[in-house]
């Protein structure tokens, strides 16, 4: 009886046992999205887990780095793509891959909320908007200290002799950051002007790098003086206590967008569509305005800590389709006349 009773009960935990397995969330994921990206790596483990609250079963595979090299890549593989969705990548990116027909068109659920400046333009768009970096200039008031060299409260100013060889910028042809500096300089001053002012700029320069946000890194930590990057760098670094004040030139300052698009002839549409509709929402805006002042939906954003004033009334009215349609002569130049200062190639 003893045995016959628990055969019983070792039947109905194996019983239970294959129902429990039966109903249990699998742990496998039901689909991986490769995902390329020039979103700073230290927050793509932030974004990936605050998507997968809302989407536990799609996971996302990233592709990381700077926006001229992702910007490349996906041109590279225009024939034979292997990126399912775009996620953080500069407007003017993803406007050249449009032209290039290398988007699929979507309306995300709530692109209604979106800043009209946040979203291609038609009834189905090609890309969306997340957030907004701005140029902006680092500057080490330890180091300067030790190099008896003032702010710099212009572009103009960066040309000043004091500063020669105490200053790093981005290369445009690797980073985003270094584009939308060049793009907005030319746009800004013409383009006569504004290939004399990085003429001048140039003498100054001690080193090009292909990171946007190393030069404010590098100013952060010392090994610069001066770092033409972006704020939302600078604020990061002087929010861990690097001695940094962040200028913002009085002529203006250049910008792009972070922005988001599905890539044509992905096998997995749904899964990037879902990844798309969430990329829009409150919860993702309230997460990029963690770093970022400037965001999509302009209502949820708060002031960002460290981050100087003034930087929506300084953006210039940036043409983003010019840009993106003169992006390959300006880059041809600017190698031409600059890149023997440009750091070598990992």
């Amino acid at each position: 009886m003893a045995i016959s009773l628990l055969n019983n009960r070792i039947a109905k935990w194996a019983i239970g046992g294959a129902l429990a397995a039966l109903f249990a969330v699998p742990t496998a994921w039901a689909e991986t999205l490769t995902v390329y990206t020039a979103v700073e790596a230290e927050d793509l483990k932030k974004y990936a887990a605050r998507f997968n609250k809302d989407n536990p079963d799609i996971q996302i595979k990233w592709v990381r780095d700077s926006t001229g090299i992702v910007t490349a890549k996906l041109l590279a593989e225009k024939n034979n793509p292997k990126a399912d969705v775009i996620w953080g990548l500069a407007a003017t990116s993803l406007l050249l891959m449009k032209k290039e027909g290398m988007l699929e068109p979507y309306a995300p659920v709530g692109l209604d909320k979106l800043d009209p400046k946040f979203k291609d333009k038609g009834d189905a768009p090609y890309w969306t908007g997340m957030d907004a970096w701005v140029a902006a200039i680092c500057f080490n008031t330890v180091e300067a200290k030790k190099n008896g060299l003032t702010a710099p409260r212009s572009w103009a100013d960066l040309t000043q002799v004091q500063y020669k060889g105490h200053i790093a910028m981005p290369n445009p042809n690797s980073s985003g950051t270094g584009f939308l500096d060049v793009s907005s300089w030319l746009q800004m001053f013409g383009e006569t002007k504004g290939w004399a002012f990085m003429d001048a700029l140039h003498e100054n320069i001690d080193h090009y790098t292909h990171s946007g946000s190393k030069p404010c890194k590098q100013a952060a930590r010392g090994e610069v003086a001066i770092g033409v990057s972006f704020a939302f760098r600078g604020a990061k670094s002087k929010a861990k206590g690097a001695p940094l004040e962040i200028i913002i030139p009085s002529e203006g300052i250049g910008w792009d967008m972070e922005a988001t698009a599905i890539v044509k002839g992905t096998k997995k549409l749904k899964a990037a569509q879902a990844l798309v509709d969430w990329s829009v929402t409150p919860a993702a805006n309230k997460m990029y305005n963690e770093g970022y002042a400037v965001i999509a939906i302009p209502e949820l954003a708060r002031e960002v800590k460290y981050f100087p004033p003034g930087i929506i009334d300084a953006m210039m009215n940036n043409n983003f389709e010019w840009a993106a349609k003169n992006r390959k002569r300006i880059l041809k130049e600017w190698q031409g006349r600059y890149d023997s200062k440009s750091e070598p190639k990992k």
